[in-house]
């Protein structure tokens, strides 16, 4: 019954997929190119988790500009983690950096370059010891973080932590180990390549606050967020995902190229559902468990803190008044994007 359960909660959110995946539209790096942001822009590199949503507020950001007639203020430009040119320059002038592919290298890249180069980051997860005291982690949504796996598969509809810690650790390598009634088939984790922020965020949280060491038998190297690898296609594999990422790909037709579900489903953990089907968003009592997370904008505390005209504009998007946390169009993207608002800590800056 479990497995059958499973096979019918697949087949339910890959036909809802058929049918919103045409509605979406893509955006997708600077849309200034071929021409390069200028140097006065605002310009952002990171998270695959948040390139999408951070996409979309680039040109409705842009966009209010124009429609105010401010001609004068920086533009907002962000560069997808994955791409065909895989060494970039950002904006005009800048050092060509390889680009930045997951929160942790997105962070590296906000560390080892000046803002003629990097402005912000994109980042899902928080501060982390290794990160400097002067990245400055600027709140703007909820996200959670589950695993998907087949629909079809041989993977049940639901998981506990410990189940997934024991998957994690290959202390239990076969469904049926896992649930006698599953079959006896060799289980594949797949983990996110190791910059990524949903990897980081995942094995923290099935260790219960202490990071889990992945076993022998865990696969790594996935680009995250992309069920369309057909590695992940495998009856018996397991990957992290994000649960915002994956709702705006399935039910707002964000899905585009490699940046899709493909055969995927997101999936259960400790009996608690990860999906509002009918409200098409983050369920409400999933986003009150360990599997939810924030996810942030990262900025330099200079210029965040900074009183000259670059600090202000900066903080008017990014801010707690800034457009992000206050624009309606902005509120919309968020949740367009599968995100839930902040209704307290939106553009609120933390660090180690």
């Amino acid at each position: 019954m479990r497995k059958t359960a499973a096979k019918l909660l697949a087949a339910a959110a890959i036909a809802t997929s058929v049918v919103t995946v045409a509605s979406g539209t893509a955006v997708a790096d600077p849309s200034t190119l071929p021409t390069l942001p200028t140097a006065n822009d605002f310009v952002g590199v990171g998270s695959d988790t948040t390139q999408a949503i951070l996409n979309q507020f680039s040109v409705d950001y842009n966009a209010f500009l124009a429609a105010s007639g401010n001609t004068t203020s920086p533009r907002l430009y962000s560069w997808d983690a994955t791409g065909t040119t895989p060494i970039v320059a950002t904006k005009t002038g800048a050092t060509q950096i390889a680009r930045p592919n997951g929160s942790g290298a997105g962070i590296k890249a906000l560390e080892n370059n000046t803002n003629t180069t990097v402005d912000f980051a994109r980042s899902s997860r928080g501060p982390q010891t290794g990160d400097q005291a002067t990245d400055y982690f600027i709140a703007f949504a909820k996200d959670a973080v589950s695993w998907a796996a087949k629909a079809g598969g041989n993977a049940p509809a639901n998981l506990t932590t410990a189940d997934l810690k024991d998957i994690y650790t290959c202390a239990k390598t076969t469904w049926n180990a896992i649930d006698p009634s599953l079959p006896a088939t060799t289980i594949k984790p797949f983990l996110p390549q190791a910059d990524s922020g949903t990897r980081a965020y995942f094995l923290k949280t099935i260790g219960s606050g202490v990071a889990v060491t992945p076993g022998a038998c865990v696969v790594s190297g996935t680009q995250e967020n992309q069920g369309t690898d057909p590695a992940l296609q495998d009856n018996d594999a397991i990957v992290p995902y994000s649960v915002a990422h994956y709702i705006g790909q399935v039910y707002f037709g964000h899905a585009v190229g490699n940046d899709a579900q493909g055969p995927l489903t997101v999936r259960n953990v400790n009996g608690v559902t990860a999906i509002d089907v009918a409200g098409k968003k983050i369920d409400a009592a999933f986003a009150q468990t360990d599997y939810a997370r924030v996810v942030y904008n990262v900025v330099r505390q200079s210029e965040w803190t900074s009183t000259a005209a670059r600090g202000v504009a900066l903080r008017s998007i990014f801010g707690a008044n800034g457009w992000i946390c206050k624009n309606a169009t902005a509120i919309a993207d968020i949740q367009s994007y599968g995100f839930l608002k902040l209704d307290n800590g939106c553009g609120v800056s933390t660090h180690i």
